[in-house]
């Protein structure tokens, strides 16, 4: 049951992360590169790499494939998210975020399970 959780908590969270990055990443291929700066690396940068940790390593996450790496940078950007864009928010503005970032943490900690890719 442990590996059908593990599936579990890589995939359904992923999925959902995906709904958050897919309308980036058709703002990114149509050319459109107007977005937060919150790190101070321009706008461009930082929807380029948003785009690959809401999008592209969700789907690495999803198959297992280098989950534990493929995790790391959604979880940075979901704290980034959580305490730089909305610092100052209360903290049910934050908790979307710092649940993601949770969540993505424990799979960089824990792996993908033998139902990913990576198996061991």
């Amino acid at each position: 049951m442990k590996d059908i959780g593990l599936a579990l908590l890589r995939i359904v969270p992923s999925l959902m992360m995906m709904t958050h990055g897919f309308p980036k990443f058709q703002k990114l291929i149509s050319g459109d590169f107007t977005f937060a700066n919150p790190l101070g690396i321009g706008e461009a940068p930082s929807l380029f790499l948003t785009v690959i940790a809401e999008f592209i390593a969700p789907i690495l996450v999803i198959l297992g494939f280098k989950s534990r790496i493929a995790a790391m940078p959604v979880a940075f950007t979901m704290l980034v998210a959580a305490f730089v864009v909305h610092g100052a928010d209360p903290l049910g503005k934050k908790e979307l975020a710092l649940l993601y970032a949770v969540i993505f943490v424990v799979i960089s900690l824990v792996g993908p399970g033998k139902f990913g890719i990576d198996r061991k």
